[in-house]
């Protein structure tokens, strides 16, 4: 993989944190699927900026494949969620890079799911090297949701499902489709038609 490209090695790490951070907050994760869950969280947050820069860099991609790896345990023994939901829409219709979907719909996820995480997005944000110590619990959520907002930025994702050439007018559709996905049942807070409009709509 030394030769492929940096954007889809960016792209295809972003949708290893999604793996990642979904099991963690999942419905139907448990002890050995939020181990494997938050290892990976961790090892995409010291390694994919350095494989994007550098896509000869081995160790760092030796160390993403293994995340890659780990959230697959992961989501395996735990499912996913709603930001999966909504990329599979996204992707069937416009063919949207899957993990580019991932990553920019899911700092608006995590913002809706968060009070239903208890104090798991506290952990994320310590596996990303924030220090939670003096922060309320809104805040450590909150500041899990920037630090994946920063890391889309390190590495060149869009910021907004319009430069990828998605319409208001195409979000009713979407939303039916991100609703009825296998993913939708394993979020952690349950979400209506109106709330995966809403999160299209902020994405």
């Amino acid at each position: 993989t030394a030769t492929v490209p940096s954007g889809i090695t960016a792209d295809t790490g972003m949708d290893v944190l999604t793996h990642g951070l979904e099991a963690y907050v999942s419905t139907q994760s448990g002890d050995f699927t939020d181990a494997c869950a938050e290892k990976a969280v961790r090892m995409v947050w010291e390694y994919l900026e350095q494989a994007v820069a550098d896509g000869g860099n081995m160790d760092a991609r030796a160390h993403m494949h293994n995340a890659s790896c780990l959230a697959g345990v992961a989501f395996n023994g735990a499912s996913l969620g709603i930001c999966h939901s909504l990329a599979h829409a996204l992707g069937a219709r416009f063919h949207i890079p899957h993990g580019r979907s991932n990553a920019i719909l899911l700092p608006h996820v995590m913002r809706f799911n968060a009070e239903a995480t208890g104090e798991k997005y506290r952990d994320i944000a310590r596996a990303m090297g924030v220090r939670v110590e003096a922060l309320s619990l809104t805040a450590a959520r909150e500041a899990a949701v920037e630090a994946v907002c920063q890391l889309n930025r390190d590495v060149g994702i869009p910021g907004h499902l319009r430069e990828v050439g998605v319409r208001k007018e195409d979000i009713p559709a979407l939303a039916q489709a991100a609703l009825a996905d296998v993913c939708t049942g394993g979020n952690p807070r349950e979400a209506s038609l109106a709330d995966i409009v809403g999160l299209y709509q902020a994405a």
